[in-house]
């Protein structure tokens, strides 16, 4: 059978393929190596002793006590960031193409310039701010400061992934709008952002992703009680299991970052089939609001 041609990269012939296998076989046996000496290192130490382990499948406490808590302030401070952080950088994103040059200049400062900070410094300085001006109580202020740091930092990306998404739109369908006598802000709401949700889909969950594990930055600096900053009470209350501790946040982390990813891909796949089944972009009422008194959009009236 023939093979086909490929324009990316010409193909291996026989002398590379063997080359190529052999880099594996020493990348799989350097691999194995590796992991027998973690292995050797963790049993030397006691840390594979069944001992350290067995509270996550005996104890319920570890579960009720720490890890679900923690897995809770997790989700609570990444979905507020989420909420809030999505509808402002669609805002910037949309300002930085406004026809207004004070509205692009202003937007463009604020999203350059949080996308230039650190988050965990934004969550500093949110908690001082928050000390400082405010009577949160301390309990609840590593909350508002892990939000608040989440909330700046993203909202300035989302924003570039809002702008980015726009942009990669064919210029005919600005070019179609305006021909129907759409205004740039209809011609925004009706046909450029439903149409560019699929495009940026996975930039917006993979930011999720981020949100998610940055929130572990506010239990290192913070004191916030998310899912991380559960390992060392636990450790500390289960005869010092370090990394049986880390190993399962590291398992749930995994597991809750899959199940967003994953679900980010089928809820692509379905706006995907969607878009392919209904080529309308613009509904029924959007029509009705473009039309001005005394004229008709659509085709000519035969009758007059």
């Amino acid at each position: 059978m023939k093979e086909r041609p490929t324009v990316l990269y010409d193909v291996p012939g026989p002398r590379a393929r063997r080359r190529n296998l052999l880099y594996t076989v020493l990348f799989l046996v350097a691999l194995a190596a590796l992991i027998w000496w973690v292995v050797l290192s963790l049993a030397e130490k006691n840390q594979l002793d069944w001992s350290k382990w067995a509270p996550f499948f005996t104890d319920s406490r570890t579960w009720t006590t720490y890890l679900l808590p923690g897995l809770e302030n997790t989700l609570i401070a990444a979905a507020l960031a989420m909420v809030i952080a999505l509808p402002l950088g669609a805002l910037f994103g949309i300002g930085r193409l406004s026809d207004h040059r004070w509205v692009r200049a202003s937007a463009g400062t604020v999203v350059e310039f949080f996308r230039a900070i650190p988050v965990l410094i934004l969550m500093l300085f949110a908690n001082a701010a928050y000390s400082e001006f405010t009577d949160i109580s301390p309990e609840t202020r590593p909350l508002y400061a892990v939000v608040t740091g989440l909330v700046l930092y993203n909202a300035s990306v989302l924003a570039e992934v809002v702008r980015a998404g726009i942009l990669a739109l064919p210029t005919g369908q600005t070019d179609a709008a305006k021909a129907i006598g759409m205004r740039k802000g209809q011609t925004m709401t009706y046909v450029l952002l439903p149409q560019s949700v699929t495009a940026m889909l996975p930039a917006l969950v993979s930011q999720l992703v981020v949100i998610v594990k940055d929130t572990a930055l506010g239990g290192a600096m913070l004191g916030f009680a998310e899912l991380l900053a559960s390992v060392r009470p636990m450790s500390a209350n289960y005869g010092a299991n370090t990394i049986a501790s880390f190993t399962v946040v590291a398992v749930l982390f995994v597991a809750l970052n899959f199940a967003l990813t994953t679900f980010a891909g089928r809820l692509e796949r379905r706006l995907r089939r969607a878009k392919k089944s209904t080529g309308a972009v613009v509904g029924a009422d959007a029509v009705e609001d473009l039309a001005r008194p005394g004229e008709h959009i659509g085709p000519a009236d035969d009758t007059k």
